[in-house]
């Protein structure tokens, strides 16, 4: 099952938790499965069922332009990274 890295501002809803392993085989499935277990963070990380503004997707170290629907597989890892603004 994917091992999901849970963003820091989250870890306080997830009992401190700074990783889980999920179910799932998107990034959605695995967000929902989350969720499952710790009601609410589905709606602070993915308002509206979309990902939260600024914020990007990580699986296996490949920022995905996929999002939510990115496919991951059992071995996978999923961290959610702020993004990176400047000029």
């Amino acid at each position: 099952m994917p091992r999901l890295f849970i963003p820091p501002l989250l870890r306080s809803y997830c009992g401190g938790k700074e990783e889980m392993i999920v179910e799932g085989t998107t990034v959605l499935e695995a967000v929902q499965s989350l969720d499952n277990e710790y009601p609410g963070v589905m709606e602070r990380l993915c308002p509206e069922g979309k990902l939260r503004a600024g914020t990007s997707v990580t699986v296996d170290q490949n920022v995905t332009p996929r999002g939510l629907s990115q496919k991951v597989s059992s071995e996978s890892e999923i961290h959610f990274l702020p993004a990176i603004g400047g000029g």
